[in-house]
């Protein structure tokens, strides 16, 4: 057994005996070859139930922050994630985007499955929000199919200024791999980059059942922070 086998043969059950988990559409992930998968974030834990549900190795583009053991919860989550295999990408202005393209297609064209947020960070309010068009980048560049997740229950976790974990249920659901092929050989042009981030962004909405915002995560807690 792997060592990612072996961690994920400890972290799954107890992830699923504190959170109940109901996983669907796991056959939609391709058995082998690179594979995105593409969830919504409502939460920091997030990357750990994709991990427990994929039936394959999943790695992601993980913030630093994540890996912050400053609380004992803390400290819990990032040796979960860590043994999990994320990839700790630091997200300071000018030193997170090439690193994370270079990590990224590394990743696929290895024939992993990759994992990566297109809001970019958490939605503040539950909604969906407009996607990065890194993903599509990555997957027009690479050919790797783009597997659309849902996320639920999740921000019931640990939402902001909760210090102990509640012990909610978890919804992760796989949907079928989104038809790129419009836009296959365009990944150096802008609008053909964002119109394919839109059709994955649309999938999720399908499978979450979210209301899309046509903006980015982003800007809108950055205003929020501003009171």
């Amino acid at each position: 057994m792997s060592m990612y086998g072996a961690a994920k043969a400890l972290v799954a059950p107890a992830s699923r005996m504190v959170w109940p988990q109901r996983v669907e559409g796991v056959h939609h992930v391709p058995t082998s070859g690179p594979v995105i998968l593409a969830p919504n974030h409502l939460a920091l834990i997030d990357p750990l139930f994709v991990g427990v549900a994929c039936p394959r190795p999943v790695r992601f583009i993980a913030k630093q922050e994540l890996f912050d053991e400053s609380t004992f919860v803390k400290r819990i989550i990032a040796r979960a994630l860590r043994a999990l295999g994320p990839l700790s990408v630091d997200r300071r202005p000018g030193q997170s985007s090439q690193e994370a393209m270079d990590n990224s297609l590394a990743v696929l064209e290895s024939g992993e499955v990759f994992g990566i947020f297109p809001e970019g960070t958490r939605s503040p309010d539950g909604r969906l929000y407009k996607g990065q068009t890194g993903l599509a980048w990555l997957a027009l560049t690479t050919g790797a199919p783009v597997v659309p997740v849902a996320l639920t229950g999740t921000e019931r976790i640990l939402p902001p200024g909760r210090k102990v974990p509640s012990f909610n249920r978890v919804g992760i659901r796989f949907g079928e791999p989104v038809d790129l092929s419009p836009w296959l050989g365009k990944a150096h042009k802008a609008k053909p980059r964002r119109e394919a981030t839109d059709a994955i962004m649309g999938a999720i909405a399908k499978l979450s059942g979210q209301e899309q915002v046509a903006r980015f995560a982003a800007s809108v807690k950055a205003e929020l922070e501003q009171g």
